[in-house]
């Protein structure tokens, strides 16, 4: 089985990413080829990413069943928003797949993300221990 820092490393590996393409999604004209294409990309890397973080116990604080920390809630989140938001867009429904894919970006890239910085953690201590 793989130890913490190699899921880690591979976390980081795919969230990055994701971060890059999201934000890039924010900005450019939506409904184009390249919006498709790097949108569907994201969607794979944000479900890999939710998926590797669930066999990475929680460093830092409370835990349920010895394993989960809060911040798993982002990844169970993003588990159910990346298949809905998926379905909604193929069924048309433009405005809900908008609004999940913004509340993604933010709860599960910036919020989740933000705390990474947080004390005990490693982003932090990389780069402010």
């Amino acid at each position: 089985m793989m130890g913490y820092n190699e899921l880690m490393y591979m976390h980081l590996a795919t969230v990055v990413p994701s971060f890059i393409i999201g934000t890039v999604l924010l900005f450019i004209k939506k409904g184009t080829t390249i919006h498709k294409k790097a949108g569907r990309i994201y969607m794979i890397l944000m479900l890999i990413t939710a998926i590797i973080t669930l066999f990475m116990q929680a460093q830092v604080g409370p835990r349920l069943l010895n394993h989960f920390g809060w911040i798993h809630s982002f990844s169970f989140l993003t588990i159910y928003t990346v298949p809905t938001a998926y379905i909604a867009v193929k069924k048309g429904n433009i405005k809900s797949h908008k609004r999940k894919m913004v509340l993604l970006f933010f709860g599960a890239i910036i919020i989740a993300g933000g705390f990474t910085f947080f004390p005990g953690r490693y982003l932090y201590e990389l780069f402010f221990g």
